[in-house]
């Protein structure tokens, strides 16, 4: 059970990490992002709220995204868990959930607009929390 939910942690982590890079670089060339008809990606993602002082919202997706599956899967290859590591990327996960809790108002209540990609992205970020709340639970 371990080692699954280690490997789904990381798996997930790319893909949160791809998703973030996807948004990163069409913002960056200034192209329109890929969007179902009833979302309105650009309108979300070129937001006033997509920057955190100056930093991209979706920069901070990548950092996180690639630090959650670097350690765990750097922790599972040299055998380094403990109750303690595991506490710390479970509060990690936690921050994130709310960050995307916050984001997700921000898409409803502010800006009135969704993000297939941004939704997509706080649901990776919210298994990352479930799986690491099992993980931590089965340790």
């Amino acid at each position: 059970m371990h080692f699954i939910l280690i490997n789904l942690i990381s798996l997930l982590g790319l893909v949160g990490f791809f998703i973030s890079l996807y948004i990163y670089d069409k913002k960056k060339a200034k192209k329109k992002l890929v969007c179902p008809r009833r979302s309105n990606c650009d309108t979300v993602i070129h937001s006033d709220y997509s920057k955190i002082i100056t930093i991209p919202v979706e920069v901070l997706g990548m950092v996180y995204y690639a630090f959650m599956g670097s350690i765990y899967t750097i922790v599972f290859i040299f055998d380094l868990w403990s109750n303690s590591i595991a506490l710390v990327l479970l509060g990690v996960s936690i921050c994130s959930v709310l960050f995307s809790i916050y984001l997700l108002s921000i898409q409803a209540f502010v800006v009135k607009h969704w993000c297939l990609w941004c939704l997509s992205s706080a649901l990776v970020s919210i298994l990352i929390f479930i799986l690491s709340y099992v993980h931590l639970l089965t340790y």
